[in-house]
């Protein structure tokens, strides 16, 4: 299995239940809002360090995504996506990613046909049955409580590159 992780070159990272707690908050005016970890947040600039390309695949839109994306520097960033499967098909053909390069971080079942053509799939803890039952991990932290760092520190440690990407970072 750890083999698995010093191969991956791209994270891809679902949202709703994954980088988020799953909930959807709407408030009077029907704005909707979305919590992001602070941890998770350091966790995709740790691997941004280290070479991995983060990817955000949601099937929802919110503006909530692409401002946080934004912030943390992410470059590909892909909401309203229906077909998941279909998607990370084409994308990974046009950017010439082999399957052994590529981790799914997902929770719920949409996100199950997409983790089958990735080399290493990955939940939460909290993720549904289904899904915890086809990962390679399942990490101890929930969605939206620093499972995205869990698995990027996994990676990183795995590596023996964490330590010298915090320093480059964080000093």
């Amino acid at each position: 299995m750890e083999e698995k992780l010093k191969s991956i070159r791209w994270l891809i990272l679902d949202v709703d239940g994954t980088m988020t707690d799953g909930g959807v908050y709407l408030n009077d005016h029907g704005m909707e809002t979305k919590k992001f970890n602070i941890k998770d947040g350091a966790g995709i600039l740790l691997a941004r360090q280290a070479g991995i390309e983060p990817v955000i695949l949601t099937g929802r839109e919110s503006g909530c995504v692409r401002h946080r994306a934004k912030e943390l520097g992410i470059r590909y960033v892909f909401q309203n996506v229906r077909d998941k499967k279909r998607f990370l098909l084409e994308f990974f053909e046009r950017q010439g990613i082999q399957k052994e390069e590529a981790a799914y971080l997902g929770d719920d079942l949409n996100d199950l046909a997409s983790m089958k053509l990735v080399g290493t799939a990955v939940c939460p803890r909290d993720a549904a049955k289904t899904v915890r039952n086809h990962c390679q991990y399942v990490l101890e932290a929930r969605g939206g409580e620093g499972a995205v760092r869990e698995f990027v520190e996994m990676i990183l440690k795995e590596r023996n590159v964490l330590q010298s990407c915090m320093e480059e970072l964080w000093g």
